[in-house]
C-alpha cells in the first residue's frame, strides 16, 4: 500500500508517498480501501506540528482526515457497517492517513455512502459537515428563526455551515470574496459582504450565531456583532480561548468532533441533495504533493482538492 506520510513535523518539503503495511482493524474499527480522499487545512496544519501535544512524535505520520471508499475488514464490536460497504468519513485525528490506499479508522466515524452521490462528493462531506454541525447544532443551539453570519462563506466549512444553518430555518448573512458573491446568494445567504471591502466593525446587524469559519476574525470582532445571548463560533481555538471561554460563555470554540448521527445526518442531506461541498480539482495520489503544497501556498481552487487512488 501505499500513503503520503513524512517523518519530522516541518514544511510540505517533507511529504513522500511512501509503502507502508496497512494494521487489521481493532475492537470498533473498520479498514477501508480509499477510493477518494480530500485535502483539508487540518492535514498541513498538523503535519507543521501545531496540534503536537495531540498527534505525538512517534513517526512516520500519515496525513489525510477524508475519504470514502469500500471496507474491506471489520474489527470486533463493529455492528454498523459490513465488507463490502460504500462508505465516507474521517480517520482519527492522532492517525490520520485518508491520503492514501486504504486506512484504518473508528466505526463511529464512518457512515454508509448514499447510492445516488459519488464516491467524489462523498469524500468532500466528512470534515466540512462535521464542523459545521459541531459548532451551529452541537455548541450554538440553531432555532429556527435566528440570524446567522458566517466569516468565509464560500469556503468549504463556510459552505457547510450555510446549507446546514438553511436547513435547520435560520436566516444568513455572511462575507467571502468578490467573485464567490453569486455563488453565496445561490446557496442562501441573504446578505453578503465583500471582505475586501468591508470592514465588518462598520456592519450594522447584530446576530445571533457569528461563526468566523475563515478563521481570521479576532475575537473581540465576533463577540462585537452579537446581539444579547449571542454566540460566537471560532474554529481557530488553542489555549488562551479555552480558557477565555470559561469566563465569557458567549465564547465557543469549535474543534471537529465526528458522531455516527451527524454523519448519517449530512448522508441524508446529500442524498436528498440539500447538501454538498464543491470540487475544485482531482489529482492523482502522486500529483497530491504538489496540489497539497500550492493550496498550502494560498492556491484558491473554487472547491475542494480531492485526490483519487485509483
Amino acid at each position: 500500500m501505499k500513503r503520503i506520510q513524512y517523518s519530522k513535523y516541518g514544511g510540505p518539503e517533507l511529504m513522500r508517498v511512501d509503502d507502508f503495511e496497512l494494521t487489521a482493524p481493532g475492537s470498533g474499527e473498520v479498514a477501508v480501501r480509499v477510493k477518494f480522499a480530500a485535502i483539508n487545512p487540518i492535514d498541513w496544519k498538523l503535519r507543521g506540528g501545531q496540534m503536537k501535544i495531540v498527534t505525538g512524535r512517534t513517526f512516520p505520520r500519515a496525513m489525510g482526515m477524508d475519504f470514502s471508499g469500500i471496507v474491506t475488514a471489520v474489527g470486533s464490536g463493529v455492528t454498523r457497517l459490513k465488507t463490502g460497504d460504500a462508505v465516507f468519513g474521517l480517520t482519527r485525528f492522532k492517525e490520520s492517513g485518508a491520503l492514501g490506499q486504504a486506512v484504518v479508522t473508528k466505526e463511529a466515524f464512518l457512515a454508509k455512502k448514499p447510492d445516488n452521490i459519488s464516491f467524489e462528493d462523498a469524500a468532500c462531506l466528512g470534515t466540512p459537515g462535521v464542523t459545521a454541525w459541531n459548532g451551529l447544532i452541537d455548541k450554538a443551539k440553531l432555532q429556527v428563526g435566528q440570524h446567522v453570519f458566517v466569516n468565509g462563506c464560500a469556503g468549504a466549512v463556510g459552505e457547510a455551515a450555510v446549507q446546514i444553518a438553511r436547513l435547520f430555518g435560520a436566516t444568513i448573512s455572511g462575507s467571502c470574496s468578490a467573485r464567490n458573491v453569486e455563488r453565496a446568494r445561490s446557496l442562501g445567504v441573504q446578505t453578503v459582504y465583500d471582505y475586501r471591502t468591508t470592514d465588518l466593525s462598520t456592519i450594522t446587524t447584530r446576530f445571533d450565531v457569528v461563526y468566523d469559519t475563515a478563521a481570521t476574525m479576532t475575537v473581540s470582532a465576533g463577540l462585537a456583532l452579537l446581539r444579547q445571548g449571542g454566540v460566537f463560533l471560532d474554529v481557530n481555538p488553542g489555549i488562551g480561548k479555552f480558557v477565555r471561554a470559561i469566563f465569557d460563555r458567549r465564547l465557543k470554540p469549535v474543534i471537529g468532533a465526528p458522531r455516527p448521527e451527524i454523519l448519517e445526518k449530512l448522508a441524508g442531506f446529500a442524498r436528498e441533495g440539500t447538501f454538498r461541498i464543491p470540487i475544485g480539482e482531482t489529482v492523482s495520489l502522486n500529483a497530491a504533493v504538489q496540489l497539497i503544497t500550492e493550496l498550502e501556498g494560498g492556491r484558491k481552487l473554487g472547491g475542494k482538492g480531492l485526490v483519487a487512488m485509483e
